[in-house]
C-alpha cells in the first residue's frame, strides 16, 4: 500500500508524532486522513524519539566490556537510561534498580520468577487486571482476585478485604489505570494499606505511564512496569523498576552471556544486578527510544499535559453521548479516568462496528475483549451459563461473534477534532444499519467488506 501524509496545523499541546494524519484507503478508492484512536494498544513514535534514535544509531554498538568507543558511548547511553527512567517513575537510587524488558508482559513474567514465589505464596490481584498481571501470577503462586461492580470498580475497602483474608498475602498486584475503561484506581491510599500490611506494591503502570505523573515513594509503589510502545517509543523496550534487594541474588529467569561472571562445566557465578537479568545482548536501540521518550513527556510539563487530556475526556463523553443506541462500559461522571472508552452498539457486534469505522471512515479502534477477559465478562455482566459458552466455542474454533466491545483510546497526540470525527462516525453507523449487508463475517470473527459492495457503500 502507497502511503501519503497529509500536511496539518499542529497545537503546541499535541505531541508530534510520525504517521500523524497519513493518508489510507477507504471505500470508493479514496482516501482519507488517518485517525489513530487505538493509543492504548501501541503508540506511534514521535518525532524527537525518533530523531534521537536516528542521532544514536552511527554510534550503536554492543554495550558492555567492549573496549571501542562506540562501545563505550552505547554502554553510557544504555546506563544513563536506567537515571532518567528512575527520576522518571520517582524511584529511590539508592534502593532501586531498573531492568529493561521488552514490555510490562515481560517484565510481569520476570518479576514473579524472581521473586522465589512457591505455591503456599498468596498473590492479591483484580479481576480488572490485563492478562500481563494475571496469569505470570498463577506459574508461581495462589491468586486471590478482588472483584468489581457493574461498572468495573473497586474499592479501597475491598482490596483491604481481600488483602486480610487468610493465609496473609505477599504480593498485591495492581492496574495503575485500565486498559478498558481508563478509570485509575486509587492506588496511593489501596498501596498505604497494603505497605501497612507488610505486602510488596506491584503496579502495572503500561497505561498509567503516557497519561500521569508518578513517584513510586509518594505513592507507595515497591516495583512498577510499563512498556515504550505504549509512551511513543515502540522500539522494543520496557522498564521493570523495583528494589535493588529483588534483583540482587538467585538464579535469573534469562541466563547466558551478560549475565555471568564467570562459569565453568559445572558452575556459574551469576552477575550483580542488573546485568544478572539482562541476559544476551540488550535492545540497546529500543531503551535510547525509551530514555528519548520519558524525557519528553517530562520536559513537556505534566500541567499541559493533563490540561488536554481532560479535554479529550470531555469532549470524548460528550460525543458519545449523542450517538443513538451507544452502550459505555465503566464509571462515567466524576471518576478519575483516562481519555478511553468501552462501549456497543445496540444491535450491532463489536467487530462490525470497528470494521466500518475504519474501511469507511479511516478510524483506528480496536475491538473484542483487549487482553482482559475476565475484566469484559464483568462489564458485559455475561452469567457463568452465557461465558462457558462462548469459551466452548473457542475450544471448538469458533471465534464468530464473540463477545466484546469496541476500545476508543487517546493519546498526548490526538487532537480534539479526532473525537468529533468518531462521533459522526458513529452516528452515520447508528443510522445506516442496512450497510452492514456489505460485508462479510469471516472465521476468524472479523468483519470485511464484500468484493462487490464498493458502490453501495461508498453512495
Amino acid at each position: 500500500m502507497t502511503r501519503q501524509t497529509a500536511s496539518d496545523g499542529r497545537s503546541s499541546m499535541h505531541l508530534d508524532v510520525i504517521g500523524d494524519r497519513t493518508l489510507v484507503p477507504v471505500h470508493g478508492g479514496r482516501t482519507r486522513p488517518y485517525v489513530n484512536l487505538d493509543c492504548a494498544a501501541s503508540t506511534p513514535p514521535s518525532v524527537r524519539v525518533a530523531a534521537a534514535v536516528e542521532e544514536f544509531l552511527p554510534w550503536y554498538s554492543s554495550i558492555h566490556r567492549g573496549a571501542g568507543a562506540k562501545s563505550r558511548y552505547s554502554s553510557e547511553r544504555y546506563e544513563q537510561a536506567r537515571d532518567t527512567m528512575l527520576r522518571f517513575v520517582g524511584a529511590d537510587p539508592a534502593t532501586h534498580a531498573v531492568l529493561f524488558p521488552r514490555n510490562t508482559t515481560e517484565a510481569m513474567n520476570l518479576l514473579a520468577f524472581r521473586l522465589d514465589l512457591d505455591r503456599d505464596d498468596v498473590v492479591v490481584t483484580t479481576v480488572a487486571e490485563h492478562h500481563s498481571n494475571l496469569l505470570p501470577w498463577r506459574r508461581h503462586a495462589q491468586v486471590r482476585y478482588v472483584d468489581v461492580a457493574d461498572d468495573g470498580t473497586f474499592t479501597v475497602e475491598q482490596v483491604v478485604a481481600v488483602l486480610d483474608q487468610q493465609p496473609a498475602p505477599r504480593v498485591l498486584a495492581i492496574t495503575g489505570a485500565s486498559n478498558v475503561t481508563g478509570w485509575l484506581p486509587p492506588i496511593a491510599a489501596i498501596a498505604s494499606a497494603a505497605r501497612a500490611r507488610g505486602v510488596l506494591v506491584v503496579v502495572d503502570a503500561a497505561q498509567l505511564a503516557p497519561h500521569r505523573p508518578i513517584s513510586m515513594t509518594e505513592m507507595g509503589i515497591d516495583v512498577l512496569a510499563l512498556s515504550g510502545h505504549k509512551m511513543h517509543a515502540p522500539y522494543g523496550a520496557g522498564a521493570l523498576v523495583g528494589p535493588q534487594a529483588v534483583f540482587r541474588t538467585g538464579e535469573p529467569m534469562l541466563v547466558g552471556g551478560g549475565a555471568v561472571t564467570s562459569v565453568g562445566l559445572d558452575e556459574v557465578l551469576w552477575a550483580a544486578g542488573p546485568d544478572r537479568d539482562e541476559a544476551g545482548s540488550p535492545n540497546v536501540i529500543g531503551v535510547v527510544a525509551l530514555d528519548a521518550a520519558v524525557r519528553e513527556l517530562s520536559q513537556r510539563g505534566w500541567a499541559g499535559t493533563l490540561r488536554h487530556e481532560r479535554q479529550l475526556l470531555d469532549e470524548l463523553d460528550r460525543q458519545l453521548a449523542g450517538v443513538p443506541g451507544l452502550v459505555r462500559y465503566g464509571p462515567l461522571g466524576g471518576a478519575d479516568r483516562l481519555p478511553v472508552a468501552a462501549f456497543n452498539l445496540e444491535g450491532v457486534p463489536h467487530a462490525l462496528v470497528a470494521s466500518r469505522l475504519s474501511h469507511e471512515f479511516g478510524i483506528g479502534v480496536r475491538s473484542g475483549c483487549f487482553c482482559a477477559h475476565p475484566y469484559l465478562e464483568r462489564l458485559l455482566g455475561l452469567d457463568e451459563e452465557q461465558t462457558q459458552q462462548y469459551r466452548d466455542q473457542v475450544r471448538q474454533g469458533q471465534h464468530r461473534l464473540l463477545p466484546g466491545a469496541v476500545r476508543a483510546s487517546t493519546g498526548p497526540g490526538t487532537p480534539l477534532e479526532h473525537l468529533a470525527e468518531l462521533g459522526h462516525a458513529l452516528r452515520h453507523i447508528a443510522a445506516t444499519p442496512e450497510r452492514a449487508r456489505g460485508y462479510d463475517l469471516t472465521d476468524s470473527g472479523e468483519y470485511l467488506p464484500a468484493d462487490d459492495t464498493h458502490a453501495l457503500l461508498s453512495a
